[in-house]
Order: C-alpha cells, then structure tokens, then sequence
C-alpha cells in the first residue's frame, strides 16, 4: 500500500516559475520558502533609550533593541509591543514606524518602529538584564547586531530633525 499521508519532496523548478523549490511528488504542493519579518521598536523614555542585554544566541551577551519574529495573526505594530513586553516586561506606546532594514544574506525584513515606555521595565526570559542608556552611555561596542546600530543612529537623526523616515538600509550596510 502506497503512502499518501507522508509527503515525498523533489527540489525542481515549478511549472511557470523560475526558482528551484521543494514540490511533493505526490500531490505537486509547493513548499515556498519566504523571508522572516523582525519586528522591533526604539523605546524612548525621555531622552535615554531601552535596550536588552541577550540571553540567548545568537549574540548572547550584547545588547540589542527589544525585536524578534513577527508571529501569524498579528500586525507589525501588535509583534513590537509584544517583542517589548516579551523581552523587557514593558509597555509602549508605537508612534511610526522609524525604518525598513533588508538583511538578504539570513533572509529577513525588519520593522523597527518609534515608541515610548509606558512604565517599567524587567528582564524577560531571553534578556539577561534591561536598562535605559543616554545617547552617550549606549555600549556601542557591545551592540548585537548592525541593524541596531542603523536604527539607534537613525532614530538620533530624527530626534534632531536633521532627517525623517521610514529609513532604509545604510549604503555601507548593503
């Protein structure tokens, strides 16, 4: 008796497409593989910025903005403040979104937005410590990754007037 429950895939190029994907033998359905969306927010309070020392890989250890995989069934905006809350225990408030990073070689897209702390914060499970930094006493050198770097110098660009978004991508980032 033939199987027809467990799928058996081929890599080949579909009829009509022009990629090589994975298509089940059996029934010709077509395994797409898509880009991850990160959605994620500079929090302001005041004029410092919150920012969450990792817990997990990668990059444990460094800090980064409170931001992770948008989750089905839920807006960009809804996926920044649950990422905040996740990572931080924080509220926010969202006001726009700040920038539209591309990252091709790990296939994301992320979402970062402006918002505001509406309270207190803590370490969630995937943040060994939370803390609010003044411009000048952000650890650069202990940033995670370089979108956090964009966004963190974006956003100051903003703040000041001297440019407004949605920002992309630096040129020295592509």
């Amino acid at each position: 008796m033939t199987d027809l429950v467990t799928p058996s895939f081929e890599t080949r190029i579909p009829e009509g497409d022009e990629r090589a994907r994975d298509v089940c033998t059996r029934c010709g359905f077509i395994a797409y593989e898509n880009p991850k969306i990160v959605v994620g927010s500079v929090v302001r309070a005041g004029d410092k910025v919150l920012l969450c020392r990792r817990a997990i890989d990668p990059q444990s250890g460094f800090w980064t903005l409170p931001a992770g995989f948008m989750e089905l069934n839920e807006t960009p905006e809804q996926g920044a403040a649950r990422e905040a809350y996740e990572e931080a225990r924080a509220s926010i408030e969202i006001h726009d979104l700040l920038a539209i990073y591309t990252i091709p070689r790990i296939s994301q897209v992320q979402l970062i937005y402006r918002a505001t702390l509406k309270g207190g914060f803590a370490p969630g499970p995937e943040s060994l410590e939370v803390d609010l930094f003044s411009p000048d006493d952000i650890p650069r050198d202990r940033i995670a990754f370089p979108s956090v770097h964009w966004a963190l110098d974006q956003e100051a660009r903003w703040r000041r007037g001297e440019a407004v978004g949605p920002f992309m991508n630096p040129v020295e980032g592509l």
